[in-house]
């Protein structure tokens, strides 16, 4: 039924300031820009998925909601936006497996730039039954129109959102036999924790149950990004030349990856970089 992630959204406090951050980080343009009720938004729109920057924007409960969830931070990641073929199976879906959907609702978008207009018809889980993580499901009529690179090195595509719970049981069944999301790999590690990876279209949704417990049980918190590169050396070089603190680059958990850390210019975002080793005949 959900044949990808369509969209992450991350709350931020300056949709300017984001905006400038995001170009830098993703070595990519805007794709998509616009406002209303209540928020102002940026979309920057990759090879497999689309990150939505959300600013409040003048006095209204939208405006209101959005600066109380941020609090004090500078931005968080707010929501899963799930593409689905058939928008009236995945509510009634919803609807077998207890989570509550919302009415199916059909939106419009245009792009404050080109005039040009989107259509799709959405439905949100109850988020008090998808423990706490804000649950979109959309059918889009059109795809949107990616964002065009900067320069070299730029970034191509999300390869796993992480999740972080304190209760890896029922989170496997909301995201596995709930959602329908094929639990690829399950493995503890005494330092890492217990990690579950669920594909999701050509990404990962990776939850984590961290060896330290002490978090809210009932409640998951989206934690962070890890985005795919073809040369991470070149992305490196790009970000340091653009002022961001970046880690070395090291191997990852997975045989064949490299990561490193992006430490700021992410908007308070947990964000890591890979580069996964070419297959067998690429």
């Amino acid at each position: 039924m959900i044949t990808g992630l369509d969209h992450v959204v991350a709350l931020v406090r300056d949709i300017g300031a984001a905006r400038a951050a995001y170009r830098t980080l993703l070595g990519r343009e805007p794709a998509w820009q616009n406002s209303g009720d209540g928020a102002e938004r940026v979309l920057f729109t990759l090879d497999n998925m689309t990150i939505e920057l959300m600013a409040p924007s003048g006095f209204s409960v939208t405006a209101d909601r959005i600066r109380a969830l941020l609090g004090d931070h500078e931005g968080l990641l707010a929501s899963l936006c799930f593409r689905v073929a058939d928008i009236g199976k995945m509510q009634r879906r919803l609807e077998r497996v207890a989570l509550r959907p919302d009415a199916v609702a059909e939106v419009e978008s245009r792009d404050a730039g080109s005039g040009a207009a989107l259509h799709w018809k959405r439905t949100r889980a109850a988020t008090d039954l998808t423990r706490g993580v804000r649950m979109f499901f959309l059918e889009l009529a059109g795809e949107r129109p990616k964002s065009a690179a900067t320069g070299l090195a730029p970034i191509d595509g999300l390869d796993h959102v992480v999740v972080t719970t304190e209760d890896s049981e029922r989170a496997a069944a909301l995201y596995g036999a709930r959602l329908g999301l094929d639990l690829a790999l399950d493995r503890t590690h005494q330092d890492w924790g217990q990690l579950m990876f669920f594909r999701c279209g050509d990404l990962i949704v990776e939850v984590v149950r961290r060896p330290v417990a002490g978090g809210d049980a009932n409640n998951d918190r989206l934690w962070g990004l890890s985005w795919r590169v073809a040369d991470l050396d070149a992305a490196r070089a790009r970000l340091v030349a653009d002022g961001l603190d970046v880690s070395e680059i090291r191997n990852g958990r997975k045989p064949g990856t490299r990561i490193m850390t992006v430490r700021n210019g992410t908007c308070g975002i947990q964000t890591v970089l890979l580069q996964r080793a070419p297959k067998p005949g690429e």
